[in-house]
């Protein structure tokens, strides 16, 4: 949620800059202004109205000592008109930040000065790519070679749920938790602390970090309990630092957490959601920074980079792309995805985004810190996949075939317990 001082101080760079998202903030920024208006006029007329109570409570007292009983009785009367009065005020003052809260958390983040201008993908800015990709020649999809090894039986995910929920099976089993172990070791040998949170959140979370109100619909919800299954880690690992103060010298905080994730979000029919490219159920390793404001976007460079050192450490072909406005999450300020190619497809695959949500999170979770001279801060939050795994799956399986069969990268070798699917 974008800090109220912001909007007041510069109402003019808001509705700019969140037209690099293309969100038309006008009439949005015009309410709010109102209602914090509105908000602070009733606000002094109630400290007034009981500043006056409190004068007229100690005359009442002076008057009943002087024995003045007749005008003690005739201030009371004023107090009791003027409690009414401030319940009226209390009232109203409840209403109008109600609505100014309502408004306030209809505006997206505002994107870095870094983020391109865009509407779609199409507009992302490559930041780097590798100059060779793998050949498509001979090359089956990871659908057909899932079948060919017994790996994953789609069909009876089907039947045991629906479609989007995979079963995993043998060396695909394995290969799942090869990946998990890999991802958590290389997270915590990178200073990263291990955590293992529930997967179920309750609406306060799902608030803190920006999923709700935006994204209720792409969230499975558990109507009877008022919980929602995760869409990612970063849920509920950034919540542990709700209602948290921090000291300055607590800074950074690293997190890492595997978890599955769930996401109704509805697909287009085809090769672009078939096989692993697009699940409702889906296993990831997520890191989560908390960082002083000035080192955050130092941080989410190095965020990046870590994620790239993964890819080439499992020897995959990936790009780095920096998404323009129109692609960014509702709560973001600059956003990097990485994808890795698939050879048998021919295309990218999305398999992490290192996000920087700058204060946007943190003012949501009244997540703070002292600094050195004792003011409060609000702390900056980032967070990134490291990695989500059914691409990750697809991508080892498509480019590594050969004619004895699917050679695993040697990274994995002593997670797997085997070098070879055959």
């Amino acid at each position: 949620m974008l800090e109220l001082s912001q909007i007041r101080e510069n109402p003019e760079k808001i509705i700019k800059y969140l037209a690099i998202k293309n969100f038309k903030a006008q009439e949005t920024v015009e309410s709010i202004l109102q209602y914090d208006e509105r908000r602070r006029t009733l606000q002094k007329e109630s400290d007034s109205c009981l500043a006056e109570q409190n004068n007229i409570a100690a005359r009442i007292g002076a008057l009943m000592k002087a024995g003045k009983k007749a005008e003690a009785e005739q201030e009371k009367e004023k107090n009791a008109a003027l409690k009414e009065t401030s319940r009226q005020l209390q009232n109203l003052l409840s209403e109008t930040e109600k609505l100014l809260h309502d408004e306030l958390v209809k505006l997206p983040n505002l994107p870095h000065e870094k983020v391109p201008a865009g509407k779609s993908a199409a507009d992302n800015e490559i930041v780097f790519s590798v100059k060779e990709l793998p050949s498509a020649e001979g090359k089956k999809p990871h659908w057909e070679l899932c079948e060919k090894y017994g790996l994953i039986d789609f069909e009876t995910g089907v039947k045991l749920t629906g479609a989007g929920f995979p079963l995993y099976k043998g060396k695909g089993a394995r290969l799942q938790r090869a990946l998990i172990n890999f991802f958590l070791d290389k997270a915590t040998e990178n200073g990263f602390l291990e955590v293992q949170p529930p997967i179920l959140v309750n609406e306060d979370s799902g608030f803190g970090t920006g999923q709700l109100p935006d994204k209720e619909g792409q969230m499975y919800f558990v109507g009877e309990d008022k919980f929602y299954l995760i869409p990612t880690a970063e849920v509920p690992v950034t919540n542990i630092y709700r209602d948290v103060m921090l000291k300055e010298n607590d800074l950074p905080q690293k997190l890492t957490a595997y978890t599955p994730c769930f996401r109704r979000e509805a697909g287009s029919y085809g090769k672009d959601v078939r096989g692993l490219n697009r699940l409702h159920q889906f296993d990831k390793v997520e890191i989560v920074r908390i960082e002083h404001p000035e080192r955050s976007y130092e941080v989410l460079e190095e965020m990046k980079d870590y994620v790239c050192g993964l890819l080439q450490q499992l020897q995959l072909p990936y790009r780095v792309l920096r998404l323009c406005g129109g692609d960014m999450s509702f709560a973001s300020a600059m956003t990097y995805d990485l994808e890795v190619y698939s050879s048998a497809q021919q295309r990218w695959l999305e398999v992490s985004s290192v996000s920087n949500f700058e204060t946007f999170q943190s003012n949501r979770l009244k997540l703070r810190f002292k600094n050195a001279e004792g003011k409060k801060q609000l702390a900056h939050t980032l967070n990134g996949s490291a990695l989500a795994l059914p691409r990750i799956v697809a991508a080892l399986l498509e480019n590594n075939q050969t004619a004895e069969g699917i050679a695993l990268p040697e990274v994995l070798h002593r997670y797997t317990g085997f070098k070879m699917i055959d």
